[in-house]
């Protein structure tokens, strides 16, 4: 008997030693790391629920879960929608060490555009170091192709419209809420030039009123996002240095990081200096466009817990005697500074999960002349001093929820402008007198905003909807005399709500459908409001600002269809906006200009109704191991509804084709890129618009990945020195009034060395 009781018992100490094993092997800890299916990307800041815990990927989008028997996991990221697996699922990802996400591109209309690549990341080489070397932002975002830009200078100072909207029409933001205001009532010098692109990770593109997190928006945000702290176990030097010569106006570039990451502490000094010259367009004629440009400043990083991280960021932007040939000055001297402050803190087993504030300072101070300009006869010299300052901070906090989660927070915006123009008067009876005018009023907006964005997940379904209430107050503090004559009152408030709401049906895992409706109010910015007779639109009339002026407002639909596969991509997106108390201009005839050289004065005025509609059309195909292809097209089409006009400075119906080659297991890319502009003939002839040509543009490179630290990119642009020029390009000012044509054939080579 005791024999029969000892095997027993033995067999009962097998069986639970066993059990105890196998719980111990289930139960250990399991470290996933989350990537993007199509490109292996890690993806960080990912969401996950897990049992009773919360939290989020870490840099290299790992996840370290204790694994529990029958536990479901959560996982949400605005990039790729919330999606829940079965425990089953998580005993498979947890043998194999790796989570694969699809990313939802029609979640919200937007365009991510990778600016600060990492060496021998496949996705993000596509996006080689000519964009770390860019001296202008502006430029670079018109690799993306709903986005033109504004051209008064061959080089510099490029203003980006998207789908028609333009100057505060867009959201262009730092890091979320960070602003800088054009000091230049020319913008010369317009927020997208004041960017440290060598310390930007990616620009987001949020295209309508659909997500209103980032301010008050009415056409798109553009969000520029900085470099984020990496922590590394010990004290490490960090470093990259890139240089760039481009032929064609003798561009040289150069830019470099240097500083040292460590547990607690990531501190990086940057720079990046670049200068031209004139270059030669397509018919061989020469085009002003000297640029000097010094950038510098640093980024730290301080980790105060494992949950809670501040960070500051000081960036000098100068600029020096840029040509201008499509206004009547050229800039001499841009000196702004950008400085933020942040503190993020990241919550587990909450409802509250995250929370982020950051605040901000921009200083501006511009000079312009027309010393260099040849003018005959020369009837004054001019010169103009003018400053503009921005204050304002962001606080967002993140909920999450079974189903959902939400952003909800306040913000705070402060512009000012002021500054004076000095005309000297060199013939004439007037000969020797100096005249100042009052260009900016010393004109203020404040701006206080609270906003929310609610996003839902259900079986096939995701919902967002977003809101925002805007209060918006201005007034000039020096108002001219001849500018107060005008106006019965110059300090205006408005408060206007915005609201979008949408969502998109998964059919499958290859078809979805998404469907956004948006109303976005906007008041009227400072030259809208206080500009005081400058020439500062299309044609050389003097613009007056209108206090006057109603809020006008954007109801916008976009329909967006995605197909996709492991090899292929399909996005459509229609888009139409009905526009009400739209911001045009009309011209006074009561009114005497300023200058004698000036046809008249415009008013800023409501037109009553305006409409815009347009498509963008994407394929994205992988054809082979080895090869790929990208093609879009793209239209806008804008109508004054009042006038019954084209509305003024569309670009036309564009067509992109980008084909890929990846050999030597991504060691060597070279990419084939070939652009077609339709004729623009739907023209505003009332603001003295012209007809364009249509043009091709063909552009060759290849990107050599030579090893964990070096690589080169060599290419030709216009590499059939195609002799043309953009619908939204000005003309130079002068007898002929040529539009400032593209450069045209311009080899270049550029060269890295990165220890990040």
């Amino acid at each position: 008997m005791r024999k029969i009781l000892y095997n027993s018992g033995i067999k009962m100490v097998y069986v639970l030693v066993l059990l105890l094993l196998v719980h111990t092997a289930y139960s250990q800890e399991k470290t996933i790391k989350i990537t993007d299916k199509k490109t292996g990307a890690e993806i960080p800041d990912v969401h996950y629920q897990y049992d009773n815990n919360r939290g989020f990927s870490d840099k290299a989008g790992n996840i370290v879960l204790t694994l529990t028997e029958g536990t479901q996991l959560f996982l949400s990221h605005l990039q790729y929608g919330k999606v829940a697996f079965s425990a089953d699922e998580v005993e498979t990802f947890a043998e194999q060490g790796t989570i694969e996400l699809n990313q939802s591109s029609t979640y919200l209309p937007a365009t991510v555009v990778l600016v600060h690549p990492t060496v021998g990341d496949k996705r993000k080489l596509k996006f080689t170091m000519q964009n770390k070397l860019a001296h202008d932002a502006g430029n670079l975002l018109e690799s993306v192709s709903a986005i033109s830009t504004i051209r008064k200078s061959g080089a510099y100072g490029f203003d980006p419209v998207l789908r028609g909207f333009k100057y505060d029409q867009i959201n262009l933001v730092l890091d979320g809420s960070q602003t800088a205001s054009a000091a230049c009532p020319n913008r010369m010098d317009p927020a997208a030039s004041q960017i440290p692109i060598n310390m930007i990770s990616e620009a987001e593109v949020l295209k309508g009123p659909h997500s209103l997190r980032y301010g008050n928006v009415f056409g798109g945000t553009i969000n520029f996002k900085s470099t984020s702290p990496e922590f590394k176990e010990k004290s490490t030097p960090v470093g990259r240095l890139g240089t760039s010569y481009e032929s064609n106006g003798n561009i040289f570039r150069t830019e470099g990081v240097a500083g040292v990451s460590g547990s607690k502490v990531d501190f990086r000094m940057f720079g990046a200096y670049s200068t031209g010259d004139d270059y030669t367009d397509g018919e061989g004629v020469d085009i002003a466009a000297r640029f000097n440009r010094l950038n510098w400043g640093g980024k730290l990083g301080v980790k105060l817990s494992q949950t809670q991280n501040i960070g500051v960021l000081v960036s000098n932007n100068i600029a020096k005697d840029v040509d201008f040939p499509a206004l009547p000055m050229d800039l001499r001297k841009d000196n702004t500074w950008l400085i933020n402050a942040s503190h993020s803190a990241v919550f587990y087993d909450k409802v509250l999960t995250a929370w982020n504030t950051s605040v901000y300072g921009t200083m501006v101070d511009h000079l312009m002349d027309n010393y260099d300009k040849v003018i005959e006869p020369r009837l004054v010299d001019a010169i103009t001093d003018a400053k503009t300052r921005n204050y304002g901070g962001r606080s967002e906090m993140r909920f999450d929820f079974d189903k959902s989660y939400v952003f909800a927070g306040a913000d705070y915006r402060f512009e000012s402008a002021d500054g004076y123009r000095e005309r000297t008067m060199l013939m004439g009876p007037m000969a020797g007198n100096v005249l100042t005018d009052n260009v900016w009023q010393d004109a203020e907006i404040k701006r206080t905003g609270l906003f929310g964005e609610w996003h839902i997940a259900q079986p096939g379904f995701q919902f967002v909807v977003s809101a925002r209430l805007d209060i918006n107050s201005a007034k000039a503090n020096n108002p001219d005399p001849r500018f107060e004559s005008i106006y019965s009152d110059l300090e205006t408030s408005h408060v206007h709500p915005s609201l979008s709401v949408g969502g998109t049906r998964l059919f499958n895992e290859n078809i979805s459908l998404g469907l956004w409706m948006g109303m976005a109010t906007r008041s009227p910015g400072i030259a809208e409001r206080y500009i005081n007779q400058f020439p500062i639109g299309l044609d050389p009339y003097e613009m007056l600002g209108n206090p006057d002026l109603d809020p006008e407002t954007n109801n916008q639909l976009d329909l967006v269809f995605r197909y996709q596969t492991e090899h292929t991509n399909i996005n459509v997106n229609l888009f139409t906006s009905v526009l009400r108390d739209y911001i045009s201009s009309e011209i006074r005839e009561d009114l005497t200009p300023a200058m004698m050289t000036s046809p008249g004065v415009r008013q800023f005025v409501n037109i009553k109704k305006a409409l815009m509609t347009g498509f963008e059309v994407n394929w994205t195909q992988q054809f082979s191991s080895f090869l790929s292809h990208d093609l879009g097209l793209v239209y806008t089409r804008g109508q004054d509804q009042e006038l019954d006009e084209p509305l003024p400075e569309i670009p036309p119906m564009e067509f992109h084709y980008r084909l890929m080659g990846d050999f030597a297991n991504g060691a060597v890319k070279p990419e084939l890129l070939f652009r077609h502009a339709m004729k623009q003939d739907r023209i505003a002839t009332s603001y003295g618009e012209n007809e364009t040509p249509a043009f091709s543009v063909v552009d060759a490179k290849i990107s050599w990945l030579i090893n964990d630290v070096f690589s080169a990119t060599g290419g030709v642009q216009n590499l059939f020195d195609e002799a043309y020029y953009e619908h939204l390009a000005r003309s130079v000012r002068s007898v002929e009034a040529r539009p400032i044509y593209s450069p045209g054939r311009s080899f270049y080579l550029t060269l890295t060395l990165s220890f990040l």
